[in-house]
């Protein structure tokens, strides 16, 4: 029986070591645990949407598993073949072979695309590095791809310049979808988007996803974009991730306080609604200082001694991960951790 994950992510870690220059040698004085060792899934054809603050970790993350940047750690699996270590190997075949199976959609349409070439020369590029079609052919699937994310054909002989946010992403789109992947990893692709367009190209990605039988990992702060994009969710802050779940589950019932946190910055559109009331304090850590044991404690209300002294495991319960000594669906500790904590 095939595995129904097409993307398995074990233990992965990303860390940047921090030098101090002397004189004559620099010494290293710590190390930033960028990404700390997460692990999750995402089922094929399905959309795990990851969700922090900005600083949390995703987009190292994102290009850890691509290995746009090297990992320090861990094991990623495309479909139960190695991907670090194909993409990190000397067999250059191997290499795009498994590229042609992930692709990235970059956050800014715009620097991620070359201003000199028109973009037919853009999307004929995939063409040529992975030799899928012969030069004659490079035209007719230019404008194949063009009409499959809503351009029309005189757009190919364009310069991004002359396009707008939303046009330009839909190029990215194409682009990624050249070589018929399988996995789409998506940073952050609507966030320097106008609302309504940004509505149009989350309609546009779910509509490829239904006709191509896509797999995504999208990566965003925008917790609307994910709730509709999404079939589940993991949320992540500095470095780790500390809750996954179904998205109707996570968005309707949370059990770690920061998840909730995060869900009361959503606007609400009715005045006569209270809004929900953040309850964190104090400041995000610094990444070169991070609080022993759990990461969240320093800001969390429910947060007590045992969650200074102790880093909370991973359990997972009917699909729902969580990492926390005191949910939010059960008592709070009876003696908090005070502020001077």
């Amino acid at each position: 029986m095939p595995d129904p994950d097409l993307l398995t992510v074990r233990g992965l870690q990303k860390l940047y070591p921090v030098t101090k220059r002397g004189l004559f040698r620099s010494r290293q004085t710590g190390v930033i645990r960028a990404v700390d060792e997460i692990s999750f899934s995402v089922a094929r054809g399905q959309t795990l949407g990851l969700v922090g603050e900005s600083g949390c970790g995703k987009s190292t993350t994102a290009r850890s598993i691509l290995h746009l940047i090297g990992a320090s750690g861990g094991e990623v699996l495309l479909g139960g073949q190695d991907l670090l270590a194909t993409l990190g190997g000397d067999d250059r075949k191997a290499e795009l072979a498994m590229r042609r199976r992930v692709q990235y959609v970059f956050q800014d349409p715009y620097m991620s695309l070359n201003p000199r070439w028109t973009i037919a020369q853009t999307l004929s590029e995939p063409l040529r590095v992975h030799a899928l079609l012969p030069p004659a052919a490079w035209r007719a699937r230019v404008l194949e791809l063009l009409e499959l994310v809503g351009l029309e054909p005189h757009h190919a002989d364009r310069y991004p310049h002359e396009f707008s946010g939303g046009q330009r992403q839909r190029v990215g789109i194409a682009r990624a979808l050249a070589v018929d992947p399988e996995l789409l990893i998506l940073d952050e692709p609507v966030s320097s988007l106008d609302v309504s367009v940004r509505a149009q190209i989350l309609n546009l990605l779910a509509r490829l996803q239904a006709e191509l039988g896509l797999t995504y990992l999208f990566i965003s702060h925008d917790l609307s974009s994910v709730r509709f994009l999404s079939t589940r969710v993991a949320v992540m802050y500095l470095g780790k991730i500390v809750e996954i779940a179904d998205v109707d589950t996570l968005f309707e019932a949370p059990r770690h306080p920061y998840t909730r946190a995060l869900l009361s910055a959503i606007p609400v559109p009715d005045p006569d609604r209270p809004a929900a009331r953040n309850t964190l304090r104090g400041e995000i850590p610094s990444a070169m200082n991070m609080p022993a044991a759990c990461r969240f404690h320093t800001r969390c209300p429910r947060a007590s001694a045992v969650c200074a002294a102790h880093e909370p495991p991973m359990k997972t319960q009917r699909g729902h991960a969580l990492a926390c000594h005191h949910p939010l669906n059960e008592p709070a500790p009876a003696e908090p951790l005070g502020p001077e904590s």
